[in-house]
């Protein structure tokens, strides 16, 4: 039987922060919100299954940034940053110009609704390419979850994601990950965190995202 949208987006998301964990990543900052579902429920499944990764949950987005700038600049390492879609990533901007001029690396993940529903009106939802311009180190837009999309190229993007935040010029950077409805099961329950063994390295970074 192949896996349902919900389990594809879990398994999207676990990958692509159980990657970032063990490249280093020990903070999270979450603004919760709908699109954003798989990312969070992978997190916490990371939290509860023994990652090394704090959680803490800050709804307003703008003050969410600044949160992470501070545990970043605190702790020299990337922190991940994650909203929902649409103009929920634009109130990250003030902190992502203050980290981009300080060299203070963070991560930050935009969920996104899929391609077809983008310019068709549909709420929440905004062009995120490149939402954040020159403040970023790099942007990548990766392809939503599927079934035949199962290779490493959402740990690569982990990696090159990792090495261009924590690199010769630190700052931040921006993935974009697109979500197709429905974003989670409960008749599912909590899935254990995923496997941490076999990931990438920094600086082991492959040349396409997934």
């Amino acid at each position: 039987m192949s896996p349902s949208t919900a389990a594809l987006n879990r398994r999207h998301a676990g990958r692509l922060l159980g990657a970032l964990v063990a490249l280093g990543a020990r903070d999270a900052v979450l603004s919760p919100g709908s699109r954003n579902t798989p990312l969070v429920l992978a997190m916490e499944a990371l939290a509860r299954g023994g990652a090394d990764l704090t959680l803490t949950d800050v709804l307003d987005e703008r003050a969410a940034a600044f949160f992470a700038l501070g545990l970043a600049r605190r702790s020299g390492r990337p922190v991940i940053l994650s909203c929902t879609s649409g103009s929920a990533g634009a109130h990250y901007l003030p902190a992502l110009t203050e980290a981009s001029a300080s060299g203070v690396p963070l991560i930050v993940l935009t969920a996104d609704r899929p391609a077809e529903l983008l310019g068709v009106g549909a709420p929440q939802t905004l062009d995120q390419t490149r939402l954040f311009g020159p403040f970023v180190r790099m942007f990548l837009d990766l392809s939503e979850p599927a079934e035949d999309r199962d290779g490493p190229g959402i740990e690569h993007a982990a990696a090159r994601a990792w090495d261009a935040a924590f690199g010769a010029n630190p700052g931040p950077v921006h993935l974009n990950l697109p979500f197709r409805e429905p974003l989670w099961d409960p008749a599912t329950g909590a899935e254990d965190a995923p496997a941490l063994g076999a990931l990438p390295s920094a600086g082991a970074a492959g040349a396409g995202a997934a």
